[in-house]
């Protein structure tokens, strides 16, 4: 085994201090695994992490990207042999934007039945960001109503999926006819375009037509909407997940018309519940993993790991469709 392999290297926040290199190969750890990775999942955190704009900083130099698919090539010294040549999902917090990475064995989950490796590079992050904002925030239950904004994007897509599969009536928001036609594929009962005045009045119409109350239950947002519109939607008593700011704008609620709503504007952070909570995270993983049967992402763009700025820029332009990644030059998504 070559002790060098390629990656994409950050040295400095910006595009023109982020490049492809050759980086030396680690020692694995007992309970380690290396992974040849044949697909990276490109996510919106991503674009944030190499501008310095994220929660978390790294210290450079570091590999952007948390989630990536391929092969077992090599296992720790407690590790079972026996996975060598297992195709599997990883996940990680920095590091998969790369050919190789390394990762705790228990962070390596067999590729489900019938995925390309670039759907199970794209599946993880999206789908447990969206089931744990959905189910575990949301406790979002059957017969209530939900919105999705960003219905055609990843974690978008994926929120849709997981409020059907609950039982949810589920309202999507797309920006364009592509990406709507992306969120009535994965479920929605009803997609609406994202102009504020007829969101809000189809929104309303919608849940009235129902006979529910006027509003809808939960709002799913990783796109940073304005309060007023949120809170127009909203029912009464219901919750507003704030997953994101895809949009670019941190919006801010002011805190009595909250109250006259009597809703909850909570947060979601998927990764930070997960490491604060492992055992819940566990009891969620093996949910989505069940998922997985019925729910693939929809891989609409990918690009080697030298074309990794083209990648970041068609999430930060929010010209992507379904979900984006970087693969090795042989393979196809």
């Amino acid at each position: 085994m070559p002790d060098q392999y390629r990656a994409v290297v950050c040295r400095g926040f910006g595009a023109g201090d982020t490049r492809v290199e050759a980086v030396r190969r680690v020692p694995l750890q007992p309970h380690q695994v290396r992974v040849r990775l044949q697909a990276s999942g490109v996510n919106f955190p991503d674009v944030l992490i190499v501008q310095g704009k994220y929660q978390l900083k790294p210290e450079f130099p570091f590999v952007p990207g948390t989630e990536g698919a391929g092969v077992i090539v090599e296992v720790g010294a407690d590790g079972d042999a026996n996975r060598v040549g297992s195709a599997v999902m990883v996940s990680m917090r920095t590091g998969a934007y790369a050919e190789e990475a390394v990762v705790a064995d228990a962070k390596a989950l067999p590729l489900p039945a019938g995925f390309s490796f670039a759907q199970g590079a794209t599946f993880m992050v999206a789908h447990t960001t969206a089931y744990h904002a959905i189910a575990t925030c949301g406790q979002v239950q059957v017969g209530q109503s939900v919105l999705v904004f960003g219905a055609g994007g990843g974690v978008g897509r994926a929120a849709v999926q997981i409020a059907k599969h609950l039982g949810a009536f589920v309202i999507g928001v797309a920006s364009s006819a592509e990406k709507a036609t992306l969120a009535r594929d994965a479920g929605a009962d009803v997609v609406l375009g994202p102009e504020p005045a007829e969101l809000a009045s189809g929104v309303l119409a919608q849940t009235r037509a129902r006979g529910a109350t006027e509003g809808v239950d939960v709002i799913y947002d990783p796109v940073g909407i304005a309060p007023e519109i949120a809170l127009r939607c909203v029912a009464w008593g219901g919750r507003v997940l704030i997953v994101g700011f895809a949009g670019g704008t941190i919006p801010q609620y002011t805190a009595n018309r909250v109250l006259l709503k009597g809703a909850a504007i909570v947060g979601v952070r998927a990764g930070e519940f997960g490491r604060r909570f492992p055992a819940r995270r566990t009891v969620e993983i093996g949910e989505i993993v069940r998922l997985a049967t019925i729910h693939r992402p929809v891989v609409t763009a990918s690009y080697p790991l030298d074309h990794f700025a083209d990648a970041l820029a068609a999430l930060e332009q929010r010209r992507a469709c379904g979900r984006v990644a970087l693969v090795a030059q042989d393979l196809k998504c």
